[in-house]
């Protein structure tokens, strides 16, 4: 059995277990690829308009497996950590497709609550029980993914760069080089290192997180604020690049979390469409970094006075 494989949203966080889970329960995989730009305008043209660009250029992504594949892999994603959600664009994504992309295969649309290892593993049963009626086969799968996705090395930790920032933002746009227009190689370019929030131990996210009113509702708010809060408190990156969809509801809330936090501590945010153009990009990017040399120039004169 082919089954389709989008290369967009979580995919980019947890590829590992979806890829060896269907290749363990014996399907041929076949992945939609890297983001390209006739990828994002087929996003653009099937999707509504008031969708956010990762959701746009899922589309694309489905549009491009629409004729092969036997079936295609959208989960209904609902929850992923005890007592948090996340996007709701993500627990209606089955509908969203099926209601503007034609002459589509049947879709594995499951809904995931992630919360748990024992409803993660009944999701997997879920989905395998339509590949095959080997159960001790769907185990096997399950446990060998399972094992691979928590072996597996995720996030950025550059090293011997004098200037060193931290990129946030959610998954999907941090590691979709096509969407941020290669931010990761553009900063190291400027000799500006990176770290994401995979490469800090959650326990400090945590720590970070009490200290506010109330818990955050969503899941990837929680991770950004916990981040970017700590490493601008203790003063481990020299500012944060934040990489903001345009009308992204969390995205807006957390900003304003993080800006009240950090007060005066360097920070960029980028805001990222299917309009956005590369040249600004570029000069502000430039500009950011330029700012934060000549900031610690200046700090480490007034150390080295001391």
């Amino acid at each position: 059995m082919k089954i389709g494989i989008l290369a967009s949203l979580l995919y980019y966080k947890y590829q590992s277990f979806i890829n060896n889970f269907f290749y363990e329960l014996g399907c041929e995989i076949i992945s939609s690829g890297e983001t390209n730009k006739r990828i994002l305008d087929d996003g653009v043209k099937y999707c509504v308009d008031e969708a956010c660009l990762p959701i746009k250029v899922f589309h694309g992504h489905v549009y491009s497996l629409r004729k092969k594949s036997d079936m295609i892999f959208i989960p209904r994603i609902m929850r992923l950590h005890k007592n948090e959600f996340i996007c709701p664009k993500f627990c209606g994504l089955p509908e969203m497709i099926k209601n503007s992309i034609p002459d589509l295969p049947p879709m594995i649309q499951d809904t995931l609550y992630a919360d748990s290892k024992d409803g993660l593993k009944n999701w997997a049963f879920s989905i395998g029980e339509k590949i095959t009626n080997d159960k001790i086969k769907i185990e096997n799968a399950f446990s060998i993914s399972l094992k691979k996705q928590i072996e597996s090395k995720k996030g950025i930790k550059d090293k011997n760069y004098k200037i060193n920032v931290a990129l946030a933002g959610h998954p999907y746009n941090i590691y979709d080089d096509f969407l941020n227009m290669n931010v990761v190689k553009k900063l190291n370019r400027l000799n500006v290192g990176v770290m994401t929030e995979e490469k800090l131990n959650e326990e400090y996210i945590n720590r970070q997180v009490l200290k506010l009113y109330k818990k955050p509702f969503w899941t990837f708010a929680r991770y950004t604020y916990g981040f970017t809060s700590y490493l601008a408190e203790n003063k481990l990156v020299d500012g944060i690049v934040y990489i903001s969809s345009f009308a992204c509801g969390i995205d807006s809330v957390v900003i304003e979390l993080i800006k009240d936090r950090i007060g005066s501590f360097p920070f960029l945010i980028l805001k990222i469409d299917e309009h956005t153009g590369e040249a600004g990009f570029d000069t502000r990017i430039e500009a950011f970094a330029d700012m934060l040399e000549r900031r610690k120039a200046i700090e480490d004169n007034i150390s080295a006075s001391w």
